[in-house]
């Protein structure tokens, strides 16, 4: 699998400090601001929260969060559709494009859409990047057409959606039959990086709200990664 080291980390670092730069900084470089359609939405985006926007600067990411070692739980992506909700950045869209047929970058902020955009053709070969679509969404709705996606995957953004159990029932009509839907989210406990742990979801009650949403084959792990646990369940 392809490795992204100087070119994408100078980008996320760049773009982060846009972001935080320009909460207080009135004549700071800042992206262009949201629609008025959408004013509501990128106030809501997870990775404009100080906790993960600490995270896309710590360039050690990489190696705390093993995205090799998380994509290992979907399998062979060679066929597949896979839509990755509160996709920021492009950290896990990126690397699925090198492997599977079609990737939808799905975020509520249309800054992130329109910088991934951009560093789509930065970072991915030419003949690739028609596989990496982007997408935006609403916080109550992924924006999927039925059946679209084979895999979902929810990766440090499941803690910032409001009605979760509504969002995951939702979330079904966008998997194909038998799709899978992979978590990866904070274990509440005291630890140096991370958001605060008053708004983290603990792992028991992600898998009860699984449950309850009606996923079936639901299958948790969280010894895998040192801060994070992973969560694998299908329609």
């Amino acid at each position: 699998m392809r490795k992204y080291f100087p070119a994408s980390v100078a980008a996320l670092l760049f773009f982060t400090l846009i972001i935080l730069s320009g909460c207080r900084q009135e004549s700071a470089p800042a992206l262009p601001p949201p629609s008025a359609d959408n004013t509501d939405q990128a106030a809501e985006s997870p990775a404009r929260k100080p906790g993960i926007a600490e995270d896309y600067l710590n360039t050690n990411r990489v190696i705390w969060q093993k995205p090799d070692l998380v994509l290992q739980q979907l399998g062979d992506l060679k066929d597949k559709t896979v839509a990755d909700i509160g996709a920021g950045t492009g950290f896990f869209s990126l690397r699925m494009a090198t492997v599977a047929q079609k990737v939808v970058a799905i975020d509520i902020d249309p800054r992130f859409v329109s910088h991934l955009d951009s560093l789509k053709k930065l970072e991915l070969p030419a003949d690739i990047q028609s596989r990496l679509e982007t997408r935006l969404a609403k916080p109550n709705d992924p924006n999927l057409r039925p059946g679209e996606a084979d895999v979902i995957v929810i990766v440090n953004t499941y803690m910032y959606i409001k009605d979760r159990v509504g969002y995951l029932r939702n979330l079904k009509n966008g998997l194909s039959d038998g799709g899978r839907l992979l978590i990866v989210d904070f274990k509440k406990k005291r630890m140096p990086l991370g958001p605060p742990q008053d708004i983290r979801v603990p792992l028991f009650q992600a898998e009860d709200e699984l449950y309850e949403a009606g996923y079936r084959d639901i299958a948790t792990n969280d010894t895998s990664l040192d801060y994070q646990y992973i969560i694998t369940a299908r329609k």
